[in-house]
Order: structure tokens, then sequence, then C-alpha cells
């Protein structure tokens, strides 16, 4: 199960992307040193999968202000994804690098493969600048991710990191009171 990633590093791999006109590498070394969103989807030229890739585009500067790199990844060939990124008006949005994942190898590194299918699950990680694994999301083939909440969930995750003793309540935002776990909260909340 996924859920055994949390605070797991990365694993190891090599991959291809299509990033602003051209194909570059990228491995798990990229990941390090800032803090990294991996989106899973199941295939370009389908429906939910441009709504949601758009709606992180629109959220993209947002996120690079806050240090955060974004890497979109499906079982695609990363040739697929220029040829999408070149037809689709929604696509053509995204500025950040698009992996190409044909062997599967980083969709099961992540554990989101839908093994029958050869497809990713749409699946979210937001990875520490150690190279850990901080949030997952994990949606059925049918529900579309909201990159609103997603940063929000990322804006905590660094608050937390650069507050040790201090946890982020339930729909905690930007500025709001955080919590310090200690016994005289036991109980009172």
């Amino acid at each position: 199960m996924s859920h055994t990633l949390i605070n797991t590093e990365v694993k190891p791999f090599n991959a291809t992307a299509f990033h602003n006109g051209e194909f570059i590498e990228v491995s798990d070394a990229d990941l390090k040193g800032k803090w990294s969103v991996v989106f899973f989807y199941p295939a370009d030229f389908t429906f939910v999968c441009p709504t949601e890739l758009g709606d992180l585009a629109d959220y993209y500067p947002e996120l690079q202000g806050m240090g955060v790199e974004v890497y979109s990844v499906s079982t695609d060939t990363h040739f697929t994804h220029k040829a999408w990124h070149d037809t689709s008006d929604t696509i053509q949005k995204i500025s950040f690098p698009m992996i190409g994942d044909p062997t599967g190898a980083i969709t099961r590194n992540f554990g989101v493969m839908i093994e029958e299918a050869g497809l990713a699950e749409r699946g979210t990680f937001v990875i520490d600048p150690e190279g850990k694994i901080q949030i997952i999301e994990i949606n059925a083939g049918g529900i579309g991710r909201d990159a609103g909440e997603l940063v929000r969930k990322i804006k905590a995750a660094q608050y937390v990191a650069a507050h040790p003793g201090e946890v982020c309540p339930a729909k905690w935002k930007e500025g709001e009171e955080t919590l310090a776990p200690s016994l005289d909260l036991v109980g009172k909340i």
C-alpha cells in the first residue's frame, strides 16, 4: 500500500521529459534540494487528465514562487507528451516538465501502477527537499484533483518543516494559528 511511502525517500529513477519545447533528462537527484510535486495521471489525449493538468498549470507560477517544482508523469512516451502539447490548447499552457514513463518503472516506484491497464492512478506526491514523501493523494480515475487544495497542503507541509514542534490543524491556511502538541492540549481540542 502506498501509505507506507510517507516519509520514505524517493527511489532512484531516470527518465526523459518534454519541457518547454525540448526533451530533457530527469532523475531522482533533480528532486533534492527543493520541494517537488510528482503528479501521475492515466494518459495523454483523455478527458479528466487535461482539466487536471490545466488546473495545475494555472497554479504553477504560485508553486514556483513557493520554491516548488512540478513534474507530471504518465506511462506515455515523451514524444506523445510533445504531440499532446502541440495539439491541445489546454496542454500548451504547461511549462513544467512532463515525464514519460513508458516502462512504468517510476509509476511502480510510487505504487500507483494499474497493472492490468499499464496506466497510472491519479496519484499526487509532495516531496520535501531531502527527497522524502510528505503528502500522498490518490483518486479513482473519474475524480479530478484540485490544484488549489494541493497548494494549501504544500504550504502546510512547508510550515511544519520550517517550525519543528508545531502542527497545522484541519483546513489550515497560511497566516492562521497552528498548534504546538503538548499534554496540556489533550482533551481540550
